[in-house]
C-alpha cells in the first residue's frame, strides 16, 4: 500500500495515463482488501463477548449463530480472494467454448456449456459480452466466445479450462440411446500491456463474412465479422459483435494476443512442471469434468473429486464449488 502511494504521489505519474490507471486500479484493490479484512477481525473479534451472552439468553444465542454463519461466509470469500496469485488473474477474460466429439450432440452440448458458463459470470456479479457465435448446423453451437470483465474474473475462469464430457439420453436420436458428448473451454487473460507481442502479417490469414444472429441489419447484411487464424499455432479468432469490419478486426487481434499470451503461459507451466518431475494435466485436450444426466444425475471433477448430484444446478451457473476445491488444490 505505500509502495503504491509513494508512486501515486510521484511527479509526473498521470503523465503516463495507462500506467496510472493500472496502478489506482490495484491501489483501490489493496485498499478495498485490506478494509475488508479489517472489518472482518473487527466482528470476530465481537463474537466472544456475544458468546458469553448467548449462554443466558436464547434470543441472544440465535444472533450469535446468524453471526457465525456470516463471518464463515465472509471468510470463505477473503479466502478465495488469497487464492489468486497469478500475474494475470485480477484481470478480464476472454472465454470460447467450441464443440467437440458428438455431432449435433455436442454442438448443443457446447451451447449448454455457453449458457452455463456466462450466467456464472452473471451470478458473480460480472459484466458479460458474447462477441461472436457460429451456429450449428441443425442445433447448438459450433463455437463461441465472450469477454468477462470483473475482479479475479481470469483467475476464476482459469479453472474452466479444459474438456467438458455430458452423458445423457440423446434428444437428436430417434431411438434416444445415450450419448457422450465433449465440448471444449479455452480462456485466456485481457492484458493492456500485451502490444509487445510480435505477430508476423504474413503469419495471419483474415477472413471477412457475413454475421449472425442478432445485431441489427448493417450487421447481418454486410460482411462485417472477421475470422484471423494465426498460421504458425492454428490459433483461430472471430468477432461479429462490433459494427464495423475494423473495429471487429481490432477486437479480433486483442483477443489473438492474449490467447497467443496463453499459450506462452502454458508452455511456460509445461517446462517447469517437467523440471519439477511432476505429471502433467494442463493441455486443452484434459478432460476436466463430467456432466451425467443418465442412468443418474452427477457433475463431478476429475482433479479434485469435487462433486454435486444436482447437475441442473450446476447446468444453472452454480461452479463456486467446483472453483473452490481447484483453486485450494492449484494453491496446494
Amino acid at each position: 500500500m505505500d509502495a503504491l502511494e509513494q508512486e501515486m504521489g510521484a511527479p509526473g505519474f498521470w503523465d503516463d495515463q495507462e500506467r496510472a490507471a493500472r496502478t489506482t486500479g490495484e491501489h483501490a484493490r489493496a485498499t478495498r482488501k485490506l478494509s475488508t479484512y479489517r472489518a472482518l477481525a473487527h466482528d470476530v473479534d465481537d463474537l466472544e463477548p456475544l458468546a458469553e451472552l448467548a449462554e443466558e439468553d436464547p434470543d441472544i444465542a440465535a444472533e450469535l449463530e446468524e453471526q457465525v454463519r456470516t463471518v464463515q461466509a465472509r471468510l470463505e470469500a477473503l479466502e478465495e480472494e488469497r487464492l489468486f496469485a497469478g500475474r494475470y488473474d485480477s484481470g478480464n477474460a476472454f472465454v470460447t467454448v467450441n464443440a467437440g466429439a458428438g455431432g449435433t450432440d455436442a454442438q448443443d452440448w457446447a451451447e449448454m456449456v455457453l449458457r452455463m458458463e456466462m450466467r456464472w459470470a452473471e451470478k458473480r456479479g460480472f459484466e458479460v459480452e458474447l462477441l461472436e457465435v457460429s451456429p450449428g448446423e441443425e442445433a447448438g453451437i459450433k463455437s463461441a466466445t465472450f469477454l468477462v470483465k470483473g475482479e479475479n474474473a481470469y483467475g476464476l475462469y482459469s479453472g474452466e479450462k479444459g474438456v467438458h464430457r455430458l452423458v445423457r439420453l440423446s434428444p437428436f436420436d430417434a431411438a434416444h440411446r445415450r450419448q457422450t458428448s465433449f465440448a471444449g473451454v479455452e480462456v485466456s487473460p485481457v492484458v493492456d500491456d500485451i502490444e509487445d507481442i510480435a505477430i508476423d502479417d504474413d503469419d495471419l490469414q483474415i477472413d471477412t463474412y457475413r454475421a449472425s444472429g442478432a445485431g441489427g441489419q448493417h450487421v447481418n447484411k454486410t460482411d462485417s465479422a472477421v475470422r484471423i487464424t494465426h498460421k504458425p499455432t492454428g490459433i483461430v479468432v472471430q468477432c461479429q459483435n462490433e459494427r464495423s469490419q475494423s473495429s471487429n478486426k481490432a477486437e479480433a487481434m486483442t483477443m489473438l494476443r492474449s490467447k497467443l499470451l496463453e499459450l506462452e503461459e502454458r508452455r511456460r507451466r509445461e517446462e517447469i512442471a517437467r523440471e519439477k518431475g511432476e505429471a502433467q494435466d494442463v493441455n486443452f485436450g484434459s478432460q476436466i469434468r463430467s456432466y451425467v444426466l443418465h442412468p443418474y444425475t452427477m457433475v463431478k471433477d476429475h482433479r479434485t473429486d469435487f462433486e454435486m448430484g444436482d447437475a441442473n444446478r450446476v447446468l444453472g451457473g452454480d461452479l463456486d464449488g467446483f472453483t473452490r476445491a481447484y483453486l485450494l488444490k492449484a494453491a496446494r
